[in-house]
């Protein structure tokens, strides 16, 4: 009760900022100012706001939902819910990378903490800290941004922006996606599943969304954005096809963030934050209301083609915005994105229309615990609809609607055509095993030769510094003092 009605309260609360934004609230300056230029700050806007009230949402249907799980109940995993939330909240709502990379660095620490005690095959555990290593580096990218804005006499913060800094951002957050380039940034996982684990891997995901949203216009060349595009539109079709042809969906779920992670980024490249925010809620609110209902409820089997809309880009959808655009050349760049999206909304029907199995006999369930199940999952759906009519510039829009209906009509051919055709049928599930994928044998050849590497310099290491390093300096120095004889004076 102290968990639901905490989480509920925040919701609530969340709804309310409504009434005063935007709102930006910065702490007194840290010591020594020469060494920090500026302080940690919060910005209270419409697509903060949007992040910040799907977050809240999801940590209240995963408390909820957890009546019908098998470790119900679990306060400790609660409590890990509702801290994530806290720090899931800081993050989209951070007004400068001082604050985002303070909170990124406590949410990756959590993740890597829990990935390394439920794991325990020797290739997985080495790919979690593969994974942690990379979103490292989408830190310090975001870090770098900042310094090259101080190098300009600029003080980077999300409320104005700095144009230099446009693409070091969107390469921070690619980088942490797992879309530029193109990685699996969560590893596979057969303990942390559903609960804390679909938590875990949304708020790591969310956290990092919020900044393509937060890229000033015109700040990435024109000139590089076709390639950028490009390489967004690989990672993009890669994610949905492999998502289309997941065993389950909790199986297929890091091809999911990948997939939609890939829209966001695109839309942010033809400089639609709203779009890209737009993406990342619907991220939260669908894939959360899917990744959550596991017992057979036929009512809310067939609500959750509520969550489906949201994410289908219609007119007055929650993702109404995602193609919007402010360039022209999005009939040429924008093709392989909807084919993806397409891809992604039939693989995420398919899921609907076969849920997941229960490990719990629902019916066998307290008549409390089966009524409360379905209002957690309500929670979503009400938030999702809420966020595509009131509330912020995402809200009752017409959007790309002919991009939007051509999404349409080609996932609906693909939902015909996947019980008909063998290539469209689910593959086995990745997360028993390391995956064998062709992706993931070129980075683990790329990953042996920086092994090779490290061991080749271990050996001139031991050379250097053993017996014979006396004799080997002494040769180099002969070797080159009969080198500058040759060259004379």
């Amino acid at each position: 009760l102290v968990g639901t009605g905490g989480s509920l309260l925040a919701w609530v609360s969340v709804a309310m900022w409504l009434a005063n934004m935007p709102v930006h609230f910065e702490f007194s300056i840290w010591q020594p100012a020469f060494l920090f230029l500026q302080s940690p700050a919060l910005i209270a806007d419409g697509i903060s706001w949007a992040y910040s009230f799907s977050i809240a949402a999801l940590c209240l249907a995963i408390i909820v939902t957890s009546v019908v799980r098998v470790n119900f109940p679990s306060p400790f995993n609660w409590s890990g819910i509702l801290i994530l939330t806290s720090l899931g909240i800081l993050a989209v709502v951070a007004g400068n990378p001082l604050t985002l990379v303070l909170i990124w660095a406590g949410i990756d620490l959590v993740e890597l903490t829990n990935q390394l005690r439920s794991v325990e095959h020797p290739k997985l555990r080495e790919r979690v800290v593969i994974a942690f290593a990379s979103r490292v580096g989408g830190t310090i990218l975001l870090l770098w941004a900042d310094m090259v804005g101080a190098a300009n006499g600029q003080i980077l913060d999300f409320h104005t922006g700095s144009p230099q800094a446009g693409l070091y951002l969107l390469l921070a957050a690619s980088l942490r996606l797992g879309v530029l380039p193109l990685h699996l940034p969560y590893p596979g996982e057969s303990a942390i599943r559903r609960g804390f684990g679909t938590w875990l891997r949304m708020i790591s995901t969310a956290s990092s969304l919020i900044l393509l949203a937060r890229i000033p216009a015109g700040s990435i060349a024109p000139s590089i954005t076709p390639y950028l595009s490009l390489l967004v539109a690989f990672a993009a079709i890669y994610g949905s096809w492999m998502w289309l042809r997941s065993s389950d969906e909790l199986s297929g779920r890091p091809y999911l963030l990948i997939g939609i992670s890939a829209l966001s980024v695109a839309a942010a490249l033809r400089a639609n934050p709203v779009g890209a925010a737009a993406w990342g809620c619907a991220l939260v609110l669908s894939g959360g209301a899917l990744f959550l209902s596991s017992e057979p409820n036929r009512w809310m089997i067939r609500s959750l083609w509520i969550a489906a809309f949201g994410f289908s880009s219609l007119p007055l959808s929650l993702t109404a915005t995602g193609w919007n655009t402010n360039n022209g050349s999005f009939i040429l760049t924008g093709l392989p994105f909807v084919v993806a999206h397409a891809l992604l909304l039939a693989g995420f029907i398919r899921h609907i229309q076969k849920p997941g199995a229960s490990r719990v006999g629902y019916e066998d369930q307290p008549i409390w615990a089966r009524n409360i199940y379905p209002f957690g999952i309500g929670v979503l759906l009400i938030t999702t609809i809420g966020l595509g009519i009131v509330g912020w510039e995402g809200s009752l829009q017409i959007g790309g609607w002919i991009a939007a209906l051509f999404a349409s009509l080609l996932t609906f051919s693909l939902v015909w055509a996947t019980p008909r055709f063998r290539i469209l049928n689910p593959v086995r599930a990745h997360w028993l095993i390391p995956s064998d994928s062709w992706l993931d044998r070129a980075y683990q050849l790329l990953w042996n030769s920086y092994r090779q590497l490290g061991r080749l310099s271990n050996v001139l290491t031991n050379i250097l510094e053993g017996e014979s390093g006396i004799m080997w300096t002494l040769l180099f120095l002969a070797l080159f003092a009969s080198y500058v004889a040759q060259q004379g004076p």
